[in-house]
């Protein structure tokens, strides 16, 4: 079993990041400095029929420096918290910097932010690493049991789970000196069932790693894996014979589930400052949200309120400080369907004027500088729309309702997707009609938004957590948040991936 690292004690830990800090803060031309002391555990389960097909602990601990010096940044970092390796990596950091000025072409400066003292901590009722593991095994092994059945048609029944720890302690030249212990994790079931050439699967609660979110082990009881591997294997079985979901442009129901990833690609990575800057398309694109677009483009109808929060419970993007030391805040990024906000740090809200950082600075680990990374990027819920999600298909004449992704493409600039499913329903008459099978739908983002004309009431709110989103080269991958109640989009063009 892990524990957290106990490398050093805390009153250590603050001397080891002053010391980083000593060796650059009066150097000529440093603007400011961080220093960042990180330690991360994690634990990865995966089953496979009647075999434990992954496990896996991993722990990792280290210091980083990030120095901004004559204009430009500069980072080193070591595995090592001995004095002599952190006064080296600090030297590094200011080393970078200056030889970064030489090659600059301009000079970076960063919006101002109060320096901050404090101790957050994800609030954790089991924590999950003093789980035993033969307790995590049977749980798994449970659903697995039920997912497979009699076994006839079955041709895979997996189980997962994953847990992450990770302690951080900050301090920089401004005074800001502040501690976190940030906990998530969750677990997932999936089967897949064949029959001649027909093949189908359904995951719960969702494909990628599951049902996880930033909280202990009493998130495994919340899920009920049990309860739903017995529906999802009934569900998948009843696809193999499915037909095709039919082609053509209809009311389109999403679950939480699927719009969940729809909010993650189509605003959560375009409204990424850097990204809108043109500094990020190495890697997944640039953005269609470009800042001479912001206050004056509507995004989606007058329902749509998107916004960025770090502070709301149970997201994988929730925390007190982000990794340059700016306390956790909500940030508007679309208002009555307008394009309001950006995801942004100190440097690029600087360059853009907007006042301050939306504390969206994050890292992987201590051996890789912040960049600006999703939070918990979330759909405001309608406190008039429906109750729940069969209120919403009771108020749709026709249309389909879709769950659980299964497949997704978006273009450079996040304008044009599409995305295919695990599951689908048709609705007529406000009554859910037959299963369909590998439904799919297709779009422009902000006209897809603009058909938004229903979203469920603050009772229906649910918060999914990913947590590998990847971004950055080299690539960096981060947990991220997205809170959204079931919605109805009108005009949108459906079809079957089969």
């Amino acid at each position: 079993m892990l524990s957290s690292p106990t490398v050093n004690r805390p009153d250590a830990e603050t001397d080891l990041l002053e010391t980083a800090l000593a060796q650059v803060r009066r150097a000529d031309g440093v603007r400011y400095a961080d220093a960042r002391l990180v330690g991360i555990e994690a634990e990865s389960i995966g089953l496979r029929m009647d075999e434990v097909e992954r496990l896996a602990r991993e722990r990792s601990h280290g210091l980083g420096v990030r120095v901004l010096a004559d204009g430009a940044w500069g980072f080193a970092a070591t595995p090592d918290t001995d004095e002599a390796s952190v006064v080296l990596a600090a030297r590094r950091a200011l080393e970078v910097a200056r030889a970064s000025a030489r090659a600059a072409d301009g000079k970076i400066d960063l919006a101002e932010e109060e320096p901050q003292r404090g101790r957050f901590e994800t609030p954790v009722e089991i924590d999950p690493f003093t789980v035993t593991l033969d307790r995590k095994l049977a749980e798994l092994a449970a659903a697995v049991a039920i997912l497979r059945g009699d076994g006839r048609r079955v041709a895979s029944a997996e189980a997962r789970m994953l847990w992450r720890r990770e302690t951080k302690r900050f301090l920089s030249t401004e005074g800001t000196s502040v501690e976190q212990v940030l906990v998530c994790g969750g677990a997932g079931i999936k089967i897949v069932v064949a029959d001649g050439g027909e093949i189908a699967r359904r995951s719960w609660p969702m494909d990628y790693d599951g049902g996880v979110s930033g909280a202990g082990y009493e998130t495994v009881a919340r899920l009920d894996l049990e309860t739903h591997a017995a529906s999802i294997r009934e569900e998948a079985l009843e696809l193999l014979a499915a037909p095709p979901c039919p082609q053509g442009v209809r009311a389109l129901v999403l679950d939480t589930p699927q719009l969940a990833l729809q909010i993650h690609e189509s605003c959560g990575h375009p409204t990424e400052l850097d990204r809108a800057l043109g500094e990020e398309i190495s890697l997944a694109g640039a953005s269609f949200l470009t800042p001479d677009k912001l206050g004056r483009f509507r995004y989606g109808s007058p329902l749509v309120n998107l916004t960025a929060d770090a502070t709301r419970p149970g997201g994988l993007g929730t925390f007190g400080w982000d990794d340059e030391g700016v306390a956790a805040r909500r940030t508007p990024l679309v208002s009555r369907g307008m394009f309001v906000g950006y995801l942004s740090s100190r440097e690029t809200a600087h360059r853009l004027g907007l006042g301050r950082s939306a504390g969206c600075m994050r890292a992987e680990s201590y051996a890789r500088p912040p960049i600006i990374r999703m939070i918990n990027v979330s759909l405001e819920p309608d406190p008039a729309g429906p109750r729940t999600l069969e209120e919403l298909v009771a108020d749709t004449d026709d249309g389909v309702l879709m769950t659980t992704n299964r497949s997704w493409s978006i273009d450079d600039l996040r304008l044009n997707f599409q995305f295919s499913c695990e599951a689908g329903w048709e609705i007529k008459r406000g009554k859910r009609t037959r299963l369909v099978k590998q439904p799919m739908y297709t779009g422009l983002t902000p006209r897809f938004w603009a058909g938004c004309d229903a979203i469920c009431a603050p009772d229906a709110f649910r918060i999914w957590g990913f947590l590998t989103c990847g971004k950055g080269d080299p690539m960096q991958l981060m947990a991220v948040g997205h809170g959204t109640a079931p919605a109805r989009f009108r005009n949108v063009e459906i079809g079957s991936a089969a």
